[in-house]
């Protein structure tokens, strides 16, 4: 039985002091492959280290994240533009990217114009994108919608949406990144796994965020995938290798890995 761990930071500074540990932890709960989701220019190199070290077990992304666009960027964009277009570089997603109008709406419209252009990244190097949204689903599901390219295909990550969205985001041919959230009371998200079906989720920690109870208030750590993996196991009334098994075969499908 393996997991995957489709979406986190693990070049974050949370994990400076102990990283090689949190590693060995992972192992040995059979999580066997973690998505290293960009942030920004400020942060490339550390991913791009931990994806080395950690070689075959670790897999970089390349983009701009949301909050991160600012009035320069244009320049970010051309820095994950020089990234994907160096042919000695190897990326397996374009994330992490999207819309989010939680903390400050500023650059809304620079934001949607750094999602667009690299929804265009995600189809020219046929890659798929990692979606983040917070206050922007129905924005974030219209952008992707008005495209009408079947090469454009990826993950809602941290999905918060409703069933309704969650059914529009998978009509579209896209997954769902459920993470610690879906651990929570009356987040919400427990209807949304219990109508969709595992073909159509990815499991994922967005470490070191969210993390699922019984370690809410901790830093999270990819180690506590099984604990996602079980309480959508209940949700759906299967087996927690079954949950294990299908959601890894979504990922390395998604990502192309094997």
């Amino acid at each position: 039985m393996t997991f995957t761990d489709s979406h986190t930071h693990l070049y974050a500074n949370e994990f400076d002091n102990d990283r090689d540990a949190m590693m060995l932890r992972a192992r040995q709960h059979q999580v066997s492959h973690l998505f290293l989701p960009a942030i920004d220019s400020e942060y490339h190199e550390r991913m791009l280290q931990v994806a080395r070290e950690y070689a075959g077990v670790c897999y970089p992304m390349m983009g701009l994240h949301p909050t991160s666009v600012k009035e320069n960027y244009l320049e970010e964009l051309a820095v994950v533009s020089a990234y994907l277009a160096n042919p000695e570089m190897k990326f397996y997603a374009i994330g992490e990217v999207g819309i989010d109008l939680y903390w400050d709406k500023t650059f809304e419209a620079e934001q949607r114009t750094a999602f667009s252009r690299q929804l265009d990244l995600a189809v020219k190097y046929d890659l798929p994108v990692v979606i983040h949204t917070r206050n922007s689903m129905d924005m974030a599901l219209e952008m992707v919608g008005e495209r009408h390219d079947p090469k454009l295909r990826g993950v809602f990550h941290c999905f918060s949406g409703n069933a309704a969205q969650a059914a529009r985001a998978v009509g579209m041919g896209f997954m769902l990144g459920i993470g610690g959230v879906v651990t929570y009371k009356n987040s919400g998200l427990q209807t949304v796994v219990e109508h969709t079906a595992l073909e159509h989720l990815l499991l994922e920690t967005d470490a070191p965020w969210l993390p699922p109870v019984p370690h809410r208030g901790q830093r999270n750590e990819p180690a506590y995938i099984p604990l996602i993996a079980q309480k959508i196991a209940e949700l759906k009334g299967v087996s927690l290798e079954n949950v294990a098994e299908i959601t890894t075969a979504n990922a390395l499908r998604l990502f192309r890995i094997g």
